[in-house]
């Protein structure tokens, strides 16, 4: 752990099983309401609970020493963590945090590279410290967003309460653990349509998702998508959106998805190769761009 990054206080922190707040401080400020707004929207009923009012974000973190349950609050300068669990886990779920909420990356130099473009100019103003909201698993990133294919944000976060709802398993603070690639891969289809409300071709996909996640050697690392874009494509009901989308929120900060609605009506409802072409001179930070636009028209 880098703890140039943390307060002093981490180290002893750390040594218990329910720390003392840990403050983790972002390159440059942070967007806490935007990104609040953004948590909230995609919070997977059971496995994460985001509170608006209080400003708070409570999600499990997988470690090689058991599950931590992290109660994060936002704020301008950065973040606080509470963390909760196997006290060796502490080391591993303040870096998982810090990737997640893209704490380390200089947004200045973002913003200097955006700031031309007449569209961006007015959002980067407005919220000059916005960051990509990362992932603290990937097979969870993976399947919520299957799920949430070709429906509204609403109903994805219904199908994934469910899913964790039937296949989960109890963590701490009361936080449901997501299924993971394993024992999901194992799902008899039927009942996994029947208990989610999936069509059958949708849970054909889960399960494929599942199964070659499990199939991976590191699958245990559930920040890591161990999948390339070639192969993501390859599986039944993966498309190009769902593996642009996964690209973005797995750490690829030039990745984008020309294809996405909402990103197409943000700027003036053109097609998916125009705001392709319309994206070049955003290189190599289209993904900052990307949340830019998602977060001026979709969560605020």
């Amino acid at each position: 752990m880098d703890l140039d990054a943390v307060d002093a206080d981490t180290v002893v922190a750390l040594g218990n099983t329910a720390s003392k707040p840990v403050r983790l401080r972002a390159n440059g400020g942070l967007e806490a309401a935007a990104m609040l707004a953004s948590l909230a929207a995609h919070s997977v009923p059971g496995a994460e609970r985001t509170d608006l009012a209080a400003g708070t974000h409570e999600r499990l973190i997988h470690t090689a020493h058991g599950p931590v349950a992290a109660s994060i609050r936002l704020d301008p300068a950065g973040a606080e963590a509470t963390l909760h669990g196997p006290a060796a886990g502490g080391d591993e779920a303040v870096t998982a945090l810090r990737v997640w909420l893209d704490l380390d990356t200089g947004v200045a130099e973002v913003r200097s590279a955006l700031v031309g473009d007449p569209v961006l100019a007015p959002l980067l103003e407005a919220r000059p410290a916005l960051r990509v909201i990362g992932t603290t698993d990937a097979f969870q990133t993976a399947v919520t967003t299957v799920l949430g294919q070709q429906v509204s944000l609403a109903a994805g976060r219904t199908f994934a309460g469910r899913l964790v709802q039937a296949y989960g398993t109890s963590g701490p603070l009361g936080l449901m653990r997501f299924p993971g690639p394993a024992p999901l891969a194992g799902a008899d289809p039927e009942e996994l349509r029947a208990a989610v409300g999936l069509t059958a071709s949708r849970a054909r996909t889960v399960l494929a998702v599942a199964r070659a996640f499990a199939d991976r050697t590191g699958a245990a690392d559930r920040g890591r998508l161990p999948l390339t874009r070639d192969e993501l494509l390859a599986l039944p009901g993966v498309g190009r959106w769902t593996a642009d989308y996964l690209e973005v929120r797995t750490g690829h900060r030039d990745a984008f998805a020309p294809g996405d609605l909402v990103l197409r009506r943000s700027l003036g409802g053109i097609t998916a190769k125009e705001a392709a072409v319309r994206a070049e001179g955003w290189s190599p930070y289209r993904a900052y761009a990307l949340v830019h636009l998602w977060t001026a028209s979709a969560y605020l």
